[in-house]
């Protein structure tokens, strides 16, 4: 699925429609990978999410701490932004294998960075900055993934969806 956005709020709303949507679950763990460039509107699409989860105080990237953590009730989420590791390694210190669990939810910027130390990703999110907007390309890496992707609506009220072929 790949959508349209062309302002910060439209980008919120989506990241809070992928929350609405989310596999619910005590014992569900839930991980999603945001790529893309610089300024491409990683941290503004998870805002969205997490504000829709139900955090009401600020969401910033967390490009200096690694790591911020939101408890959401029975949900743990965690922000992850590894655009500053230098070395995979570097996560080993953070205690993250805890957090590795039902109940929890990763959204983690930069990926790649984190190498074999992450969990798997079950959506995979990859957002490109144009001269129009973003185009937000949403993939399932999982069966949970594919469940979840399955529940996004096929519109977006002013997103609109556009076919990978465009």
């Amino acid at each position: 699925m790949v959508v349209h956005t062309t302002t910060a709020e439209e980008t919120e709303g989506f990241g809070a429609q992928i929350a609405s949507t989310r596999p619910a679950g005590d014992n569900t763990l839930c991980v999603v990978y945001l790529t893309g460039d610089l300024g491409a509107g990683k941290t503004t699409l998870a805002r969205g999410l997490l504000r829709s989860l139900g955090v009401s105080g600020a969401v910033r990237s967390p490009t200096y701490t690694l790591v911020e953590i939101y408890e959401i009730g029975a949900l743990t989420a965690l922000h992850l932004d590894l655009y500053r590791l230098k070395d995979a390694a570097e996560l080993d210190n953070l205690g993250l294998r805890e957090w590795a669990r039902g109940g929890h939810l990763w959204l983690v910027e930069w990926p790649e960075r984190g190498g074999d130390r992450l969990p798997g990703a079950d959506l995979v999110i990859k957002l490109v900055a144009g001269d129009s907007g973003h185009d937000i390309e949403v993939a399932a890496a999982s069966a949970l993934g594919a469940e979840w992707l399955g529940r996004l609506p096929a519109t977006a009220g002013p997103v609109s969806p556009r076919s990978l072929d465009d």
